[in-house]
């Protein structure tokens, strides 16, 4: 689950790393349900994702920004959030503060998700 991160041609996940966070949304509102395990969201302003029930186990969030986003039902084992901006984000509680500094200071795999 936690191999190297994918740069897939999936189109919700391109709506995702084109910044088309809105349209993602949208149709993942309709039922369209992305495939994001093990994605490489380096650098990527991820603001207003609905995160909801997402799969993101194993993903890699290196400088990416998550600032506001309610992680708290989606799947993050093996995520990394390496230097990500994380104000105001909401974590699944199956990870401690430690886990999530960890992550985010040494780009450690997160571990106890959902």
């Amino acid at each position: 689950m936690t191999g190297s991160p994918e740069i897939k041609k999936d189109a919700m996940y391109q709506l995702l790393r084109d910044g088309k966070i809105k349209e993602f949304n949208y149709h993942r509102a309709k039922g369209r349900e992305p495939n994001l395990v093990n994605c490489d969201f380096r650098s990527i302003d991820l603001q207003g994702l609905d995160a909801r029930g997402l799969d993101l186990s194993g993903c890699y969030f290196r400088h990416a920004d998550l600032r506001g986003i309610d992680f708290s039902t989606a799947k993050m084992d093996g995520a990394s959030l390496h230097d990500a901006k994380v104000s105001g984000a909401y974590f699944p509680s199956a990870f401690s503060s430690d886990e999530l500094t960890m992550s985010i200071i040494r780009g450690t795999r997160l571990r106890n998700g959902l």
